[in-house]
């Protein structure tokens, strides 16, 4: 079966990628197919966003096709980023970089510590229309100096206080054990074993 990852993000396509190896499917990505899609993520909700993704890609591809929408909620600033965790810099072009300073800045004069929590929601998404939802939280709290090589995004100021490492600092292997991604695709594992036998 064929799957179609509606990302064109390589750090998230290599996460996914890793977290379905081993189940019997074709996964391509947008670029192999020469897709180039610029959905608009406007939605009120991350299941709304990571369902507008699923279906574009799936009705354009004609395949099945799984997208993600994911935020950072810190509790300090009342769950934001949130939903505009991407587009949380009100700057043209900000990288992740320009995002991360924001968010500190933010904090300051904020006590600490900075609790937070990444969300993702997962969404299946059939050519005909037809929609499956995932859902994965990785808990953890804001720390103010960047830590790690890893990932991409807030990854490298987001502690997890159990480990005493950064999402940044994790391996692959560690990071696909614990992020609010990997929970979110596990969770759709079994949904795509089910449609893979039907």
């Amino acid at each position: 079966m064929k799957l179609l990852l509606a990302s064109y993000n390589r750090g998230k396509l290599l996460e996914i990628q890793a977290l379905l190896a081993d189940l019997h499917l074709d996964l391509l990505s947008p670029s192999s197919l020469s897709i180039q899609l610029d959905i608009v993520e406007d939605g009120e909700t991350y299941q709304s966003n990571a369902a507008r993704k699923a279906l574009a890609f799936a009705q354009v591809s004609g395949l099945l096709s799984l997208a993600d929408d994911s935020g950072l909620e810190v509790d300090a600033l009342g769950g934001q980023p949130g939903l505009h965790s991407r587009r949380f810099s009100p700057m043209p072009g900000a990288t992740d970089q320009d995002r991360r300073v924001l968010l500190l800045q933010n904090l300051q004069g904020k006590q600490r510590p900075w609790s937070a929590r990444f969300r993702c929601v997962v969404a299946l998404a059939s050519a005909a229309g037809e929609l499956w939802f995932s859902e994965g939280i990785c808990e953890g709290e804001i720390i103010p100096e960047e830590r790690g090589q890893n990932g991409f995004g807030y990854d490298p100021i987001f502690l997890l206080p159990e480990l005493g490492k950064t999402m940044a600092e994790l391996s692959m292997e560690e990071k696909n054990r614990l992020s609010h991604r990997a929970r979110a695709v596990l969770a759709a594992r079994d949904i795509l074993q089910t449609l893979a036998s039907d």
